[in-house]
């Protein structure tokens, strides 16, 4: 089991949460959206996996760097 946190890229606001713990995603899908300079940018998964943890909530204020989901990579 290979445990991946995927992380915010910059400063922002997170304006909506897309997927839930025990989902499975694909390569690109889209996981969370920040707002940041009024802008709105969606966060992809970078692997295939399961979403093991949601670390954020709609409106929290995120810096680069933070986690924002856990994923459970699926082994190839």
């Amino acid at each position: 089991m290979t445990l991946m946190r995927v992380c915010a890229e910059l400063v922002g606001t997170v304006a909506e949460v897309l997927v839930e713990e025990g989902e499975a995603v694909r390569v690109g899908a889209p996981l969370v959206v920040l707002e940041s300079m009024k802008m709105e940018i969606p966060v992809l998964a970078p692997v295939a996996g399961t979403v093991a943890s949601v670390v954020v909530g709609v409106g929290d204020l995120v810096q680069a760097e933070d986690p924002l989901v856990v994923l459970q990579r699926i082994s190839p």
